[in-house]
């Protein structure tokens, strides 16, 4: 954070300390029971709230803590995020009050699931509508397509998920991110030491901007990559728009990245519809064009792009990066990876042939170390829902207008889920398989990531250069997860050439 930003808090800490007794928060905290209480009873996930109310309806509520005033258990929440063990928080109120709970964190007060099947119903319910902190809802816009329901979201999940799994856009990704893997890794071993946190972005966001918009390698690329990693910096801040604060400049970057792709659209629009859509912004445009939807204003289409470019700047090279952390760690696993991958390397020299889609799809292994990946690194450790009538979930009631956060990083990291959760086993893939009510690196209900199989294949085919052309030695580091997952010193290493 910025000046500006301790400046604020340490204003509205010293006003609140001064403003707000603990007779208030009580007196509030009360009303809040009553009122949720007096709501209704639940009529399960998808049925309609009742008018029961009562002592029952108020068991059924999550017990937990409000915490301190104002600030409730946030300090603890943002502490244990900086930890070595970031889930301690959930963990330790789970114990105290059961896998749904209740407390208030980052201005909110709303439950918290850290249940498999609770996860799973509220990701599938359409009782249950996004819920951010307020600096993603400020950050995102009133066009974000994270908040959209209905139809419109449907319709603009099936067509992204559409274009992203058909033959054509596949064969394309392959290429764009194999020629971005090989062209990075070339440079490698020259620059002493590399910080693949760094390096990675740079691999995934060229490629990415070319499946979604057509937009090739260049000085609007550079300016584009710039703004945009302003921009995600305020995806988790304090939400106070001054002149300074982290939340004021992100709000300026992502101006500048919606020009860019508001002209690439209106280009695009002049050109007259192409008769094969090449981009996700191509099929945008021909669903718009062709079947004239209101409800999906050209303008919408910017607001989609931004979106979808979040995991090329950070999410799939923080895996990337976490991968080549845990395999360093795990010399067994990185030696399995490695004759995995240079097998079929040999089978692709002896062939002549280039690798597809399929080749990568079809390295069993790596696919484990990358779903351990998945289940320690928890890139997205949780979503936010808002109940939009009180909802009874195996048992809770949530009352209508609460938030729920589901914590998929305390499913992953639960002794009960997964054996010696804290230790990186891809191993345990081959017995174990994926369960899909435990394992959810990719949200899932109707909002799984569309991407989900382009960010597996980007992953595959970095790692199986990585390790079939290349050594590495790294230097210690750490991981961060909070405000987001990170490498402390972003994973230094010095790499090597081998010979095969």
């Amino acid at each position: 954070m910025g000046w500006a930003d301790w400046f604020v808090v340490g204003f509205w800490v010293l006003a609140g300390a001064a403003y707000c007794g603990w007779w208030r928060w009580a007196r509030w905290g009360n009303r809040t029971q009553k009122k949720a209480a007096a709501g209704g009873g639940a009529a399960g996930v998808a049925g309609s709230g009742g008018a029961a109310g009562g002592e029952e309806e108020r068991r059924r509520i999550p017990r937990g803590s409000k915490g301190w005033p104002l600030i409730g258990e946030t300090l603890e929440f943002i502490a244990c995020g900086y930890s070595s063990r970031p889930v301690s928080f959930m963990e330790k109120r789970r114990d105290l009050y059961g896998k749904v709970f209740r407390t208030h964190i980052l201005g909110k007060e709303v439950a918290v699931s850290t249940d498999a099947e609770v996860n799973r119903a509220v990701l599938r319910s359409e009782g249950f509508v996004p819920c951010y902190p307020r600096s993603v809802t400020e950050l995102l816009g009133k066009d974000s397509i994270l908040k959209a329901e209905g139809a419109l979201h449907r319709r603009v999940h099936g067509l992204i998920s559409g274009f992203l799994k058909s033959p054509a856009a596949k064969a394309a990704a392959a290429a764009e991110v194999e020629r971005s893997v090989l062209q990075s890794l070339s440079d490698w071993p020259e620059k002493g030491p590399v910080f693949v946190q760094e390096e990675t972005q740079k691999i995934t966001f060229v490629p990415l901007v070319k499946v979604l918009m057509g937009m090739g390698p260049g000085e609007d690329l550079n300016f584009m990559k710039e703004q945009f990693h302003e921009f995600i910096q305020g995806l988790i801040c304090l939400p106070i728009k001054l002149p300074g604060t982290r939340l004021f400049k992100s709000l300026k970057a992502k101006e500048k990245v919606k020009n860019i792709i508001d002209k690439i659209v209106e280009d695009k629009i002049q050109a007259g519809e192409p008769s094969m859509a090449n981009d996700v912004v191509d099929v945008l445009i021909n669903e718009i064009v062709t079947n004239y939807l209101p409800e999906m204003p050209i303008s919408l289409i910017s607001s989609i792009i931004t979106e979808l470019m979040v995991p090329g700047e950070h999410s799939v090279p923080m895996v990337m990066t976490l991968a080549v952390k845990y395999l360093t760690d795990t010399p067994l696993a990185l030696k399995q990876l490695r004759e995995e991958n240079l097998t079929l390397r040999r089978e692709k020299v002896n062939s002549g042939k280039p690798y597809a889609w399929d080749d990568y799809m079809s390295l069993t292994f790596t696919h484990h170390v990358i779903n351990e990946t998945l289940r320690m690194g928890n890139i997205v450790n949780a979503v936010w829902r808002r109940a939009i009538r009180d909802i009874d979930v195996k048992g809770y009631l949530i009352p209508k207008d609460w938030c729920i956060l589901a914590s998929f990083s305390s499913v992953h990291f639960d002794d009960e889920n997964y054996s010696n959760p804290n230790e990186f086993n891809p191993w345990r893939w081959e017995a174990d398989g994926i369960c899909v009510s435990k394992f959810t690196p990719f949200g899932g209900g109707r909002r799984l990531c569309p991407g989900q199989e382009v960010s597996r294949l980007e992953i595959s085919i970095f790692l199986h250069h990585l390790v079939t052309k290349y050594s590495w030695v790294a230097e210690e580091d750490t991981i961060v997860s909070f405000p987001i997952v990170k490498m402390k010193r972003k994973m230094p290493i010095r790499v090597s050439p081998v010979s095969v």
